[in-house]
C-alpha cells in the first residue's frame, strides 16, 4: 500500500464492502508512502495515526500517470483540489519556512531530521494547511521552536515578539505607495492632543475621496480631533516572517454634519465601530502629509 498527502483511505466492511469509515491522508511516516499515516477522519474531522487493516484501501488523487508505482518511482507530488494553490501559504506554513531558514536548512535535510516526505515537508510550506500536533511537535524539535510558535498561539502578545531578519532593509514610501497601503478599510491609530493630554486611540476607519474617515461618539476622546491637527498610523506587522510597513497620514480633522455628506459615507463604509454602541458622529481627516516606511530582507 502506497499513499500520498490528500489520497483518501477508505475503510469497508468485510461483510458487505460498504464503506464504513473515511477520511484524507493529510501525513506520511515514510518517503515511500507506506504506512503508517495521519488520516483526517470525514465524519469528525479528528486526525489520528492509522495503520491500515486489509478492509482498507487508498483512493489516489487523480491525474496523468498517477500510479503509486510511479509516485513512489518519481516522489511526485499534487495539489489538493480547491483553492489552495503554490505562492498562497497558510501562517503555519510561512512560519516553517521562517524557522528552517534560520536554521539554515533546505527542505530536505529538515524532512529527513523530522522523518517526513520532503514532498510533503514542501506541500506544508506551499499550501494553506493544518498539520497534526504529532508532525508539528517534530518540525519544532528539528527548527528550535515550539508548537505553540508554531501554531500562532502568540498571536495574544503585541506583535514584535518574532526574530529580527538578519539583513534588514528599512525604506521609504512615496506618496502612491502610501496612499495604496491606506486604501482598504481597517485598524488604525488616531493622535491627537486632547483636554487630557496627548493620545492615541485605536478606531475601525474607511478611505472615502482619498480622506480617512471614522465613525465615534459624540463627546468622545477621539471626537477631539474635530477642528485640530490630527496624525492617523496604519500598520502591518508580519510575525512569522518578521517584516512589516506602516504609514502616517497628517492632516485637520473635521466633523461631517451635512446630511448629504453623511448619507454618502453611510452608503460607502464598509467598516463598522467594534465597539459598538451609538457611534454616529463621523469625522474626516484630509492628509497633508503622508509618509511610511518598510522592512524587508535585505536584497544583495
Amino acid at each position: 500500500m502506497h499513499a500520498q498527502p490528500g489520497d483518501r483511505l477508505v475503510v469497508e466492511s468485510p461483510a458487505t464492502g460498504a464503506t464504513r469509515r473515511d477520511g484524507e491522508i493529510v501525513a506520511l511516516h515514510h518517503a515511500d508512502g507506506t504506512p503508517p499515516y495521519d488520516v483526517r477522519w470525514s465524519d469528525t474531522g479528528e486526525v489520528t495515526l492509522v495503520f491500515p487493516g486489509p478492509d482498507a484501501h487508498i483512493d489516489h488523487l487523480s491525474g496523468p500517470d498517477d500510479t503509486p508505482a510511479s509516485r513512489s518511482a518519481h516522489g511526485s507530488f499534487e495539489a489538493p483540489p480547491g483553492d489552495a494553490r503554490p505562492g498562497r501559504p497558510g501562517d503555519i506554513g510561512r512560519r516553517l519556512t521562517a524557522a528552517r531558514e534560520r536554521c539554515g536548512l533546505s527542505v530536505e535535510e529538515t524532512a529527513d531530521r523530522a522523518r517526513m516526505s520532503p514532498q510533503y515537508l514542501a506541500y506544508l510550506e506551499e499550501y494553506p494547511s493544518d498539520p497534526n500536533p504529532t508532525t508539528l511537535l517534530r518540525l519544532a524539535d528539528v527548527l528550535g521552536t515550539t508548537l505553540d510558535a508554531l501554531r500562532g498561539g502568540d498571536q495574544d502578545l503585541p506583535p514584535g515578539q518574532g526574530y529580527a531578519l538578519l539583513r534588514p532593509e528599512l525604506r521609504d514610501l512615496g506618496p502612491e505607495e502610501c496612499r495604496e497601503l491606506l486604501s482598504t478599510h481597517g485598524v488604525g491609530r488616531i493622535a491627537l492632543s486632547t483636554s487630557r493630554g496627548p493620545a492615541v486611540f485605536p478606531v475601525n476607519y474607511d478611505v472615502v475621496d482619498g480622506d480617512l474617515v471614522f465613525r465615534t461618539a459624540p463627546g468622545s476622546a477621539p471626537a477631539e480631533a474635530a477642528g485640530a491637527e490630527a496624525a492617523f498610523e496604519v500598520d502591518h506587522i508580519d510575525d512569522a516572517m518578521s517584516r512589516g510597513w506602516s504609514v502616517l497620514a497628517v492632516g485637520r480633522g473635521e466633523a461631517v454634519t451635512d446630511p448629504d455628506a453623511v448619507r454618502r459615507l453611510e452608503e460607502r463604509a464598509r467598516s463598522t465601530p467594534w465597539a459598538g454602541g451609538p457611534r454616529d458622529l463621523w469625522i474626516r481627516i484630509r492628509p497633508e502629509r503622508l509618509t511610511g516606511r518598510r522592512i524587508t530582507p535585505r536584497q544583495d
